[in-house]
């Protein structure tokens, strides 16, 4: 398994190398001491404690969701499907404050992202249906949930193809305008 750096600070992208042969494959998803090496911190990946999985269909966009407070650490992975899935910064001190980063989670190479705290999160299934999982480092809170408009004109985000559906909070999100007034910045 490589880890490689995004483009947004602190943003790991996890490549697995699956073995293929006639049966099929087989891929380590998740490697605790290669994940504690590169991330420079024994025992990190012991934090997550709990693990959650959604199942979209074709169209379906979640998000843009964050968390306020100390945030939380995911590692986001598509077991099933392929999603087009978006990470903004909000963390007023990073370099990459209010910059986004575009990738593809699939079931083919099983790429799939550690996320820090102080990212919004969103993604749009992009097959008939696609089941994302995440891996998280604290319960949540439902009192600290951040949301942003996946239309938001001012993240300007391209989704791929037809939006189908939305859930009634995501269509009543803010706007990142307000949440970057929230954080008190007047930053990008």
């Amino acid at each position: 398994m490589r880890i490689e750096q995004a483009e947004l600070a602190d943003v790991l992208v996890l490549v697995p190398d699956p073995v293929r042969d006639h049966r099929g494959l087989f891929t380590r998803t998740f490697d605790a001491g290669e994940f504690d090496a590169r991330l420079g911190m024994p025992g990190a990946a012991a934090a997550f404690v709990q693990d959650s999985q959604s199942r979209s269909a074709r169209g379906v966009v979640r998000g843009l969701h964050g968390r306020s407070g100390r945030g939380e650490a995911k590692l986001v992975r598509c077991a099933h499907g392929a999603v087009h899935d978006v990470l903004v910064d909000i963390r007023p001190a990073s370099p990459t404050f209010g910059r986004r980063q575009e990738f593809l989670l699939d079931d083919a190479d099983f790429r799939h992202l550690y996320v820090p705290p102080g990212f919004l999160h969103g993604f749009q299934a992009l097959t008939g249906s696609a089941d994302v999982c995440y891996r998280i480092d604290r319960p949540h809170d439902p009192a600290e949930d951040l949301a942003v408009a996946y239309d938001d004109p001012d993240l300007a985000i391209a989704w791929p193809t037809t939006v189908t559906a939305v859930s009634a909070r995501d269509r009543g999100a803010g706007s990142w305008a307000a949440l970057r007034a929230a954080l008190g910045s007047a930053g990008s």
